[in-house]
């Protein structure tokens, strides 16, 4: 019975009270500020992707077969990475594809000029993974491994040619750059 005259006795500011509630607030308007965060987020996670890869890439994975110079009395203006038809093919660096596709000798070939002139030759290859005009970055597919053209058994036939065609052994051009083919089998 205390209890009961309590509650009889509560004044009017203890009793419970019936609030207002706003009508919903339009969410519409956050739509611009989610989309800036994601934006935000995948430009940072591109960012952080590039600064992570690499700069230059092995060609092929393979055996080094042989090297660059003269070979039955004509110039070998590469060296060869062997391995099974359809093994991957990489560029080694940065840059846009100009050829792709048939080319005399080499049955098939990839072209790849760098920012500083300088073309890397990819050739006996399979397929070709790009097209002509194509930016490519190290360490992207761009062809898989054959034995087309004047071949002797399925393998990359690798060439670096410096601005004005001047074509010179890839070894110390590779070398420079932290890749190796390791050593040459016969």
């Amino acid at each position: 019975t205390e209890v009961e005259a309590d509650s009889s006795s509560a004044t009017p500011s203890e009793a419970p009270q019936i609030l207002s509630i706003a009508a919903p607030v339009d969410l519409s308007q956050f739509n611009d500020l989610l989309a800036k965060g994601q934006r935000f987020s995948e430009e940072r996670a591109a960012r952080e992707a590039a600064a992570r890869r690499p700069l230059f890439a092995l060609p092929a994975q393979g055996t080094y077969t042989s090297n660059f110079g003269t070979r039955w009395g004509v110039l070998h203006a590469g060296v060869d990475v062997a391995n099974a038809i359809g093994t991957p093919i990489y560029a080694v660096a940065d840059g846009k594809v100009i050829d792709s596709g048939p080319a005399a000798g080499f049955g098939m070939w990839v072209r790849v000029q760098h920012a500083d002139g300088t073309i890397t030759v990819y050739g006996h290859i399979d397929t070709s993974t790009v097209t002509v005009g194509q930016d490519v970055m190290a360490g992207d597919q761009i062809a898989t491994m054959g034995n087309r053209g004047f071949s002797t058994g399925p393998h990359l036939h690798f060439e670096v040619h410096l601005p004005g065609e001047v074509k010179i052994d890839p070894l110390p051009w590779l070398a420079s750059r932290g890749i190796s083919l390791g050593p040459e089998m016969d």
